[in-house]
C-alpha cells in the first residue's frame, strides 16, 4: 500500500511538472522571456526525478525492471523522453529539441495514466520466458531508442514542414518589431517609394537568412539525434535477438513486432545513407525521417494494442 502511494505521488507530480514545461514552452514561441528558462530546466529535473521515482518503487514491489506491461513501457519511454532532455540541451541554445521532448513526454505519460484500463496500470508478475537478465537490456535499450527516434522524426517534421512553407512569417513573431525599429532609422531623405522598396528587399533578405539558418539548425540536431538512436536500436534489436534464442530456440520468427523493428530500421538507415550521400539533400532525408515517426508507434502501440505476436499485451482484442 505504501509503494502504491508513493508512486500515486510521483506520477501525478511528474504530469503536472511536464504539463508546465510544456505551457512555457508555447508561452516562449510568443513571448521570449529569459527568466522562464531557469525555470523549466528545473521543472523538468523534478518530472525527471519522480518518474525514476516511479521506476525505482515500483522496481522495489515487483522485483524485476517495471516493464512488464503496457503502462510501465509507456512510463518508461516517459522517462527516456525527460532524460534526454538536459542531455540534448548541452549543445542546444535554441532550445529546440527541449521544446519537442516536453510535449512527447507529456502526452505519453497522460496516455499511460488516462487511456490504459486500470487494471493493466497494476504491476503483473512476469511470465516464465521474460524472466532473464535479457529484459533490462533489450527492452530498457529499445525504449531509449524509441525516445531518441521520436525526438529526432519530430525535430524532421519541423524541418519537412519549412520546406513546404511559403511564408516566413513563422520565425519574426520576436524579430520583426527590432528590425522595421532599424529600418525606420534610414535617411528620411531618401526618396520614399525607393525606401519602400529598400526596406522590403532587406526585410525578405533577413527573413531568407534566418529560414536558412533555422533549417540548418533543425537539419544537424535531427541527424545527430537519429544517429544515436540508430545505434541503441540497433543494439535493442542485437540483443532481442540473443534473448529470442534463449527463451524460444530462434534468433528471428518474424513476429509481427519483430517485422515492424525491422522496417523501422530500413527506413532510418535510408535516411542515414541519404544524410551521408550528398546526393539527397533537403526534402527526401526529412521525409524518410518523418515516416519513421509513425512506425516506431506502429511498432510501440499498434502490435501491442491490436494483441498480435509475441511481444503484445493484448488490450484491444
Amino acid at each position: 500500500m505504501t509503494y502504491t502511494r508513493v508512486e500515486y505521488i510521483c506520477v501525478h507530480i511528474s504530469f503536472f511538472m511536464l504539463f508546465l514545461v510544456t505551457l512555457l514552452n508555447l508561452i516562449n514561441l510568443f513571448y521570449e522571456i529569459d527568466r522562464f528558462e531557469h525555470f523549466r530546466k528545473n521543472s523538468m529535473t523534478i518530472a525527471s526525478f519522480c518518474i525514476t521515482g516511479f521506476t525505482i518503487f515500483r522496481c522495489l514491489q515487483t522485483r524485476h525492471l517495471p516493464l512488464g506491461n503496457l503502462y510501465e513501457s509507456l512510463m518508461f519511454l516517459s522517462w527516456g523522453f525527460s532524460l534526454l532532455y538536459p542531455i540534448l540541451n548541452i549543445g542546444d541554445q535554441n532550445g529546440l529539441s527541449g521544446a519537442v521532448l516536453a510535449p512527447s513526454a507529456m502526452l505519453t505519460h497522460a496516455f499511460a495514466t488516462s487511456s490504459l484500463p486500470q487494471k493493466m496500470q497494476q504491476s503483473t508478475l512476469l511470465v516464465p520466458a521474460s524472466q532473464s537478465h535479457w529484459l533490462m537490456m533489450h527492452v530498457s535499450t529499445m525504449s531509449i531508442s524509441y525516445a531518441t527516434l521520436l525526438c529526432g522524426s519530430l525535430l524532421a517534421i519541423v524541418l519537412l514542414s519549412l520546406f513546404y512553407d511559403e511564408g516566413d512569417s513563422y520565425f519574426v513573431i520576436n524579430l520583426e518589431h527590432n528590425f522595421k525599429k532599424n529600418i525606420s532609422r534610414l535617411n528620411s531623405r531618401t526618396n520614399i517609394k525607393r525606401q519602400a522598396d529598400a526596406q522590403n528587399s532587406l526585410y525578405l533578405l533577413f527573413l531568407s537568412s534566418r529560414k536558412c539558418q533555422l533549417i540548418n539548425y533543425l537539419d544537424k540536431w535531427a541527424y545527430q539525434t537519429i544517429s544515436l538512436g540508430f545505434s541503441v536500436l540497433t543494439i535493442g534489436i542485437l540483443s532481442g535477438a540473443v534473448w529470442a534464442n534463449e527463451a524460444r530456440g530462434s534468433y528471428w520468427s518474424w513476429d509481427p513486432k519483430e517485422t515492424w523493428a525491422l522496417v523501422t530500421r530500413l527506413i532510418y538507415a535510408t535516411y542515414l545513407h541519404m544524410k551521408i550521400n550528398e546526393k539527397w539533400m533537403g526534402k527526401g532525408p526529412a521525409t524518410a525521417a518523418s515516416m519513421g515517426f509513425f512506425l516506431v508507434w506502429i511498432r510501440f502501440l499498434g502490435v501491442n494494442l491490436l494483441g498480435a505476436g509475441l511481444h503484445s499485451y493484448g488490450w484491444l482484442v
